[in-house]
């Protein structure tokens, strides 16, 4: 690869890395394509994407969007999981992938700025979606609003009651 592709190809991963919200670093040793078609498959529905790099080229383009702590995780076969939507979703393929077929090993990873171990991601993975967080809160919302409700409506008619006194 002359210096001029490899300086193209930073730029561009550069350029998606800077339009991602959140990136995980992986080692995807072990996948073969089969596998390797259906994580990409899978991490599209969640609308993420999925880039072989090298390293040193992955070490620029980093380093040209001023994201430090990544370069320990860079050896050995990488893979970088690229997300400008939700976080939650593409660690949740992450963590699901790994849990079904023991691949790609994740390493860290960069939650909207935020630097996040392997574990961590793991973690984040296993929480419950944003819609079922959601449902889980207005569920907790709507059981606490009918006690108050109905607290609101006996003082009512206390005062209504001491009013016609």
């Amino acid at each position: 690869m002359s210096k001029a592709e490899r300086q193209t190809e930073v730029e561009a991963l550069s350029q998606r890395i800077q339009a991602a919200h959140s990136l995980y670093v992986t080692d995807f040793s072990g996948l073969n394509v089969a596998r390797m078609t259906e994580f990409r498959r899978r991490l599209r529905a969640a609308g993420a994407n999925y880039v072989v790099v090298k390293n040193t080229l992955a070490q620029r383009a980093l380093a040209a969007n001023k994201i430090l702590g990544l370069d320990d995780h860079l050896a050995g076969p990488t893979g970088i999981v690229l997300t400008s939507k939700d976080p939650l979703s593409a660690a949740k393929v992450l963590a699901d992938f790994l849990k079904e077929f023991e691949k790609p090993a994740i390493r860290a990873g960069i939650v909207e700025g935020a630097p996040m171990t392997a574990a961590q991601i793991r973690r984040l993975g296993e929480l419950p979606s944003r819609e079922a967080l959601l449902a889980q809160l207005a569920g907790a919302l709507s059981g606490m609003l009918y006690p108050l409700v109905g607290a609101l409506e006996a003082l009512r008619e206390q005062r209504a009651a001491s009013a016609a006194s």
